[in-house]
């Protein structure tokens, strides 16, 4: 069975535009790509719209608002409580890491990573996602 990317949304939260425009550009070809500079954009988004994406790229380190914060709220949302998360990140200690699978991460990526890795951890994410909700 062929797994398809078709349709698949992706919100990516980032301070930083050059990593929002980095991942979007890498993602775009396969994914629709929204985006978010902030913990609390991202956040009014997903809840003034009830927009539930396929999968969520979320930084830690962000000013007012990090990372863990959005993924805690995030996962508070009963409608999103089952949306992938994945951080990606700059934060390369390995206690951050082993916290972030711990809380329900999907997986976790440091930058800068390759575009390749970064797709097709994304594909396997969704994909497992997704049989997981079949069988639910």
């Amino acid at each position: 069975m062929t797994h398809t990317t078709k349709g698949k949304k992706i919100l990516i939260v980032d301070d930083d535009e050059f990593h929002l425009d980095f991942a979007e550009i890498v993602l775009k070809e396969e994914y629709e790509i929204f985006k978010a500079k902030s913990g609390s954009e991202a956040l009014t988004y997903l809840c003034k719209n009830n927009f539930v994406p396929s999968l969520i790229l979320l930084d830690i380190l962000m000013p007012n608002m990090d990372g863990w914060e959005v993924f805690n709220r995030i996962k508070a949302i009963s409608l999103l409580r089952n949306v992938p998360i994945i951080f990606l990140t700059s934060v390369t200690e390995t206690s951050q890491e082993k916290r972030a699978f711990e809380i329900g991460a999907a997986d976790y990526i440091t930058k800068p990573y390759d575009k390749d890795y970064l797709r097709d951890r994304i594909k396997e994410t969704i994909k497992k996602y997704e049989s997981e909700k079949r069988v639910l």
